[in-house]
């Protein structure tokens, strides 16, 4: 026997016979090894005639041991019922490609698919999460002992799969001495790197997860669990257990890991080999990386509430469990607790120079010359920017490619801006999984894994980040320049620098990196298209069947889902954060010039009367705009016109009189703002009260303006940037690999021309 050739050459001389070495070769290996695609939409996709039914068919046509799993729907008549009525009837199908019986026939072939397997079901089989019914339904069409579960943005390699045989054997070896293996573990090889500088943090993030990482947790921590890699399940161990995945809606968001929680509670032992890979794309673009990371997020949230993870607690031992707790839910947790503790540090120091103590302690010598202080306080910056986050990516290129390479490559990161992405990470698995903590209601988030590198328009990005990265940045903005203010008189601005660089740093990255890792984001005419589209986006209004991508009004009811399932706990909770802009507006408003001299609580009464006297003004312009004017236009702008002049005259009036500066305009400004804002997600939290009262569409006003003002501060510098066309060539050049950055450059030629030749038609 010569191989492969031998094999090719047989096949060649005997043609398909059924003896033939080739047709010998095929059914072996057909014996040993199906390969089953569990495709829930095929049925749906092949009654209405899409395209992609034909792709799936023709693969099978390809490669005829390719078998596809899906639910098909039917509508039967009613066998129970006199009448006649039809009814749908569910199955679980498998099916293969009908090849034509004879080579000889003249007619022309007809590539149709053959049901070998059908079982009825008792109702609609997608109840819970989609991925994890896909595969319930779909192992029962499976066979032998073996189960390996690979994802669609998975690859494999020819010379990966002849170690399968060896894999397998793993089964037969007790790796702990005790129980046979449940679980095989593989470690994966992202190939999707080299697209973007995002991407390239993304794989390395990944790698080090997927092989120093989970080497670690198999063995000697013993916790590691299934986490949606290419592992190989004991099928029969699992199938007799609940299945590979478990399936319930929201609690089940994660559902690759909860088959490695159900395999480890009920005696199973998970391992990890290194000695076998298969191939994975990751998502390339910022908005897919986040929505990736916001659906990671709210899956360890809901593990956080989970039995299972309460189970695996009470049942390790002290040294797992602590093991088990820090390489899961754990995570989140302390990334949590990190950012709220900026919030407190900043909170705090603003308490400090509002009071009067941090002048006061600043003259004692103990206190200004504490030097565990001051290096605590350079440390936790460290965590802040994402340098640790990027340490174990630093080890497992040192081990695999030496670790000159290694510190070469973390350096050509930090170039790359690496920090900025792994601190606004940071604010995705903040918010996701606080929110979820507080109020539930994780839902699955589409990324589409695709390999997609494009232009997001404004719009898109405002909408994706607007609640978990832009608010809480202009909150923090908010109290570093107050704490500027009040503090500038004493403290040195290189005091002010070292105290505060880390968290100006996280502010600028929460406001500005889907910018800066936009592609084109700083080309003058993307800037003009996205500012048209974000202006029809924000005044278009809402209604029954109207998306959030198309309407402000629309996207708006949809950010507030998550208060609407939230129990009365979560509720509370959210009234009592919002109650912080009241104190900080406490703290602010005896601060003014015209209010030094006084420590009465009617200073505070007088400034929530003049926030209420500005809402009641705002909503007299807004009644009187839909009822005057359109009949009586004239005179509703007089109208307009005198608020506006009695403002002016306010305003002079405060300054000529009781001496009112600049800078406590500037502070009222800083004060009342986030106010306001407190004050909308107080009425958000109490929205059934608030509709029934008859002030939502006041509340819908406020919140409209408030997100015109977000839109204004985050477009402004952006656009400034996009005079100037070098910043955008220098974005593309630092950020796109060299094939993209020349694709880009086609592109705007092409655009170029296109547009020369559509103006011209229309002359």
């Amino acid at each position: 026997m010569e191989g492969y050739k031998a094999v090719e050459l047989n096949m060649e001389d005997q043609g398909k016979g059924e003896r033939s070495l080739w047709a010998q070769c095929q059914a072996v290996a057909d014996m040993k090894f199906t390969y089953v695609v569990s495709c829930q939409q095929y049925g749906i996709d092949k009654r209405s005639g899409n395209p992609r039914a034909q792709d799936i068919l023709r693969l099978m046509t390809t490669y005829p041991s390719l078998r596809v799993a899906f639910i098909d729907e039917v509508e039967e008549p009613s066998k129970d019922r006199p009448k006649k009525i039809n009814q749908k009837v569910y199955y679980s199908s498998l099916v293969k490609a009908a090849l034509p019986k004879s080579n000889n026939s003249s007619e022309p072939e007809q590539n149709l698919d053959q049901v070998i397997y059908r079982i009825k079901l008792p109702g609609p089989a997608i109840l819970g999460e989609g991925k994890p019914e896909n595969q319930n339904h779909a192992i029962i069409f499976t066979r032998g002992e073996g189960l390996q579960t690979i994802d669609m943005n998975q690859d494999n390699y020819m010379e990966e799969a002849l170690k399968m045989r060896n894999l397998l054997q793993e089964f037969l070896k007790k790796h702990d001495g005790v129980r046979h293996p449940t679980i095989l573990g593989l470690r994966e090889h992202i190939f999707t790197g080299s697209v973007s500088s995002l991407a390239w943090f993304m794989s390395n993030q990944e790698t080090s997860f997927v092989t120093i990482g989970q080497r670690l947790l198999a063995d000697p921590l013993k916790v590691r669990f299934h986490y949606g890699h290419p592992d190989v399940f004991d099928r029969l161990f699992h199938l007799t257990r609940g299945g590979v995945s478990k399936a319930s809606k929201t609690i089940n968001l994660s559902e690759d890991i909860f088959a490695g929680f159900n395999s480890t509670l009920r005696e199973g032992n998970v391992t990890h080999h290194e000695y076998i890979q298969v191939g994975k794309g990751r998502d390339v673009g910022l908005n897919q990386i986040s929505q990736f990371e916001a659906k990671i997020a709210n899956g360890n949230g809901e593990q956080t509430m989970s039995r299972d993870m309460y189970r695996l607690g009470h049942r390790f031992d002290f040294f797992r469990m602590l093991s088990c707790y820090f390489t899961t839910v754990g995570s989140y947790f302390s990334t949590l607790i990190t950012v709220l503790t900026v919030y407190i540090f900043l909170y705090g120091r603003l308490y400090l120079v509002l009071s009067g103590l941090e002048e006061g302690l600043g003259k004692q010598p103990a206190i200004r010359d504490n030097k565990p202080l001051q290096v605590a306080l350079a440390s936790q910056s460290f965590v802040q920017i994402g340098f640790l986050m990027a340490l174990p990516m630093l080890m497992e290129i040192g081990l695999e490619r030496g670790f000159r390479t290694a510190l070469s490559e973390f350096i050509l990161m930090q170039l790359q801006l690496a920090p900025v992405f792994f601190t606004f990470s940071l604010g995705t698995k903040t918010h996701y999984y606080g929110r979820t903590l507080l109020h539930g209601g994780a839902k699955y988030r589409p990324t589409g894994r695709g390999f997609v590198v494009f232009h997001a328009k404004f719009a898109e990005n405002y909408r994706l980040y607007s609640r978990s990265h832009f608010v809480k940045g202009l909150e923090l903005m908010i109290l570093l320049i107050v704490y500027q203010i009040f503090g500038q008189s004493y403290r040195s601005a290189v005091a002010y620098v070292l105290i505060t660089i880390s968290m100006w740093f996280m502010v600028g990255t929460w406001l500005f990196a889907p910018f800066l890792f936009n592609p084109s984001g700083f080309e003058w005419q993307k800037i003009v298209d996205d500012w048209t589209d974000w202006n029809k986006w924000i005044n278009n209004r809402g209604g029954i069947g109207v998306p959030p991508e198309k309407s402000w009004e629309s996207w708006w009811e949809q950010e507030q889902e998550h208060l609407r399932h939230s129990g009365k706990r979560g509720i509370a909770a959210e009234i009592l954060l919002s109650l912080r802009f009241f104190i900080y507006q406490y703290g602010l408003v005896y601060h003014l010039t015209i209010t030094k001299n006084t420590k009465s609580f009617l200073v505070y009464g007088i400034s929530w009367l003049v926030i209420f006297l500005v809402l009641f003004v705002m909503k007299t312009v807004s009644i009187g705009r839909r009822k005057f004017s359109a009949d009586f236009q004239l005179m509703f702008r007089l109208i307009k016109g005198l608020i506006f002049v009695t403002f002016v005259s306010i305003l002079v009036t405060m300054i000529a009189l009781p001496h009112m500066t600049m800078q406590d305009i500037i502070v009222c400004i800083l004060a009342f703002m986030p106010t306001g804002w407190g004050l909308l997600l107080i009425a958000q939290a109490c929205k059934p009260v608030v509709h029934r009262a008859g002030f939502w569409p006041s509340v819908r006003t406020l919140a409209r303006g408030y997100e015109i003002v977000m839109g204004l501060l985050l477009f402004t510098p952006v656009a400034f940037l996009a005079w100037f066309p070098f910043v955008s060539e220098f974005q593309t050049r630092m950020l796109f690999n060299q094939a993209f950055s020349r694709g880009l450059q086609i592109s705007r030629i092409l655009g170029g021309q296109r547009k020369d030749r559509s103006s011209r038609n229309k002359d």
